[in-house]
């Protein structure tokens, strides 16, 4: 037992005589890296009770079947762990449904793995395949989050741009990318923030280099069913010879206008996918099992489900875009995804388009992502800024009408 008093004249003498304790540094690369801009802008967009076009989701929910069999699923008395590389009942959907989109035959036993969330499958595929000082090539503009998971594996990212307005695909550029270090590229189509879907031709230059360099695809599809004006979706994984280099990325999310219920999947080659699921083991380990169960209901739903995602959004792409031409912004060309970019220079902006989004949170009430916040390589463009139009008709509509009040009413900034 502790004699009376000792204990006391021990804390005494420690504040009088305090021990350094050493303390190392965090991880540096993490500790670098600010708050994503998606989450800034929405709580700017809170903090102003500005109408949110920045961040990427739906104001509607998804299907109710599929809603109604993610709530029935949850009291049907199975919410202990489902298997780690998910449900066979939502694998053998996602099999199902590489064969009714495009034709690929797939065991789903051993080539799909479910994960929480497409990116999660975006860090278990490169996971499952990269080891440290392995390069990886990269698309800019590009989804925020694959460089840092590059750099946090050891990796080095090589990096591509697409120019605007048109966003070809720059193949010297590209082919230079590619070298003996080589390990694998991650291929977003249709892409965020540029709305770009990667024509045949192209996809067939990038399989080219991928089997010259006996490396790896990563594929982020997961607006593989949102591609508007006759643009075809066409997967790198269908191309001749690209079967057992190339992971397939999908998302439950953008399919169903469900993104909070984050589940995604990842189609991949047997001895690639028993690696992803290694790396989902490590992550997450698994994933809710009502919703695993309720995607797969909404897999099997009829073409004329699919047919109309596109549709639906194509207008509202094209009302947005019509109210902000309207208003003198230039809209550069977005053949799929949930966003459009526009050049705000027109409105005699004086500032970059950081400057620009926050300007018109504050003043206008209306929310944007700036473009810059794509690229990560020096001298991005910075008039730039992204628009969502997944929204309701009404809500794109008093966006415009706001911002036709701010920028009518005199100078902009």
């Amino acid at each position: 037992m502790p004699v009376e008093g000792v204990t006391t004249e021990i804390h005494t003498v420690a504040r009088k005589h305090p021990v350094a304790v050493p303390v190392k540094s965090a991880n540096t690369l993490l500790s670098g890296i600010g708050t994503t801009i998606f989450t800034v802008m929405s709580a700017l967009a809170v903090e102003h009770d500005a109408i949110n076009l920045g961040q990427g989701f739906p104001d509607t929910e998804g299907p109710a079947d599929v809603v109604q069999a993610a709530a029935d699923a949850l009291k049907d008395g199975r919410n202990q762990y489902p298997p780690m590389p998910g449900l066979p009942e939502l694998r053998q959907a996602v099999a199902a449904a590489n064969y009714r989109f495009y034709g690929l035959q797939v065991d789903w036993a051993r080539e799909v793995v479910v994960t929480s969330g497409a990116t999660e499958a975006i860090t278990a595929c490169l996971m499952a395949v990269v080891n440290p000082g392995d390069e990886v090539v990269l698309i800019e503009p590009l989804y925020d989050t694959y460089v840092p998971v590059v750099r946090l594996l050891g990796a080095v990212p090589r990096f591509v741009r697409l120019q605007p307005p048109d966003w070809s695909l720059p193949r010297a550029a590209l082919a230079d990318a590619f070298g003996p270090a080589t390990k694998a590229i991650l291929l977003n189509s249709p892409m965020n923030p540029c709305g770009k879907v990667f024509t045949e031709e192209e996809l067939g230059f990038i399989a080219e280099l991928v089997l010259r360099h006996d490396a790896y695809a990563i594929c982020d599809e997961v607006y593989e069913h949102l591609t508007f004006d006759g643009a075809r979706h066409v997967p790198l994984m269908t191309l001749p010879g690209m079967r057992e280099r190339t992971m397939r990325i999908g998302s439950a999310g953008k399919t169903f206008s469900l993104t909070g219920w984050k589940i995604g999947y990842v189609t991949a080659p047997a001895a690639i996918a028993t690696n992803v699921a290694k790396a989902h083991q490590n992550l997450t380990f698994t994933t809710a099992p009502n919703l695993q169960r309720a995607v797969a209901v909404g897999l099997a739903k009829d073409d004329a489900y699919f047919a109309s995602l596109s549709g639906a959004l194509q207008a509202k792409r094209d009302r947005l875009a019509a109210g902000l031409a309207s208003l003198g912004l230039t809209i550069l060309p977005t053949k799929g995804s949930y966003f459009i970019s526009a050049d705000f220079r027109p409105l005699g902006f004086n500032g970059d388009d950081v400057a620009f989004c926050r300007h018109i949170t504050e003043r206008a009430k209306v929310t944007a992502i700036p473009v810059s916040a794509f690229y990560d390589a020096p001298n991005a463009p910075s008039h730039y800024a992204r628009f969502a139009f997944c929204k309701l008709d009404q809500v794109l509509d008093e966006a415009v009408s706001r911002l036709r009040k701010h920028f009518g009413a005199g100078p902009a900034a």
